[in-house]
């Protein structure tokens, strides 16, 4: 594997990196478990099948592929067990993905326990503070995914105005910001707020299947497919091909936003 990588952003971080919560790693009946501090479970790995997307919510995560199906570059920002990282290797070969953690920790634990793919032309495993990383892009990113836990909440660094701002500006035409957020979390709905306006209105929610987590979408463009019978048609298509439940993922995204009869109202 590449040597971990330097840029202009890797020493300025948060304050209180050095408190960051110990990393564990825990396993029953194969799968194996990645934990910040706590019995948390914050990233997850079938042993026997190392691709396999295995939390619900990063299934979630990745339903932006039914407004995106063909991203050449991805930001993640969060490494953890790096199961996204895998999935877009594995399923999304000639994208280019960047993954970025702060916890030099996380990313040891993840290269040494959990399977990332080779790092190289298409993927990079960079150590830096992922919203001050965020800034070095302008239009040049096609999907931003965001998943970064303390180990109790997510980081208040992810979730503010001037963060989805970069993020905003990051992104290149047609490209999308999703974030993995909690449903309870008291917070909610005040991120939620904020996004709102950052990307004027340009915002859908995808309830994971289990625990309450949200895959939370904002668009730096109006989506193309907002009718039901062409984001139904798609997500058959790219069930056989990427192995995740679009056609579950289009009745959810139609039973939590508005929408009239016939499309989304985004």
């Amino acid at each position: 594997m590449a040597g971990r990588a330097r840029h202009p952003f890797r020493r300025r971080v948060r304050d209180g990196v050095d408190a960051m919560p110990e990393v564990e790693i825990s396993e029953v009946d194969n799968i194996r478990s990645l934990h910040l501090g706590s019995e948390t479970v914050q990233s997850s790995m079938d042993v026997d099948d190392p691709v396999r997307l295995v939390l619900s919510y990063t299934r979630a995560m990745m339903g932006f592929l039914l407004f995106n199906p063909a991203p050449r570059h991805i930001l993640q920002i969060g490494l953890g067990g790096g199961s996204l990282a895998r999935y877009i290797g594995f399923y999304l070969r000639d994208a280019k993905n960047v993954a970025v953690d702060i916890n030099p920790q996380v990313i040891t634990v993840a290269r040494a326990f959990f399977e990332l793919p080779e790092e190289g032309d298409h993927f990079e495993v960079v150590e830096a503070d992922g919203a001050d990383y965020v800034k070095i892009f302008r239009g040049s990113t096609d999907a931003i995914l965001v998943d970064g836990y303390d180990g109790l909440q997510i980081v208040d660094e992810l979730t503010t105005e001037d963060f989805f701002e970069d993020c905003k500006r990051a992104l290149a035409p047609g490209g999308v910001f999703v974030t993995n957020w909690w449903s309870g979390d008291k917070r909610y709905f005040s991120f939620l707020d904020r996004l709102l306006k950052v990307f004027d209105g340009r915002v859908l929610e995808l309830p994971s299947a289990s625990h309450g987590n949200v895959a939370v979408m904002a668009f730096a463009d109006s989506p193309a497919l907002t009718r039901f019978d062409g984001l139904k048609k798609r997500a058959e298509e790219l069930e056989s091909r990427f192995g995740l439940e679009f056609p579950d993922f289009v009745s959810r995204i139609k039973s939590t936003n508005q929408h009239s009869d016939n499309r989304l109202l985004i």
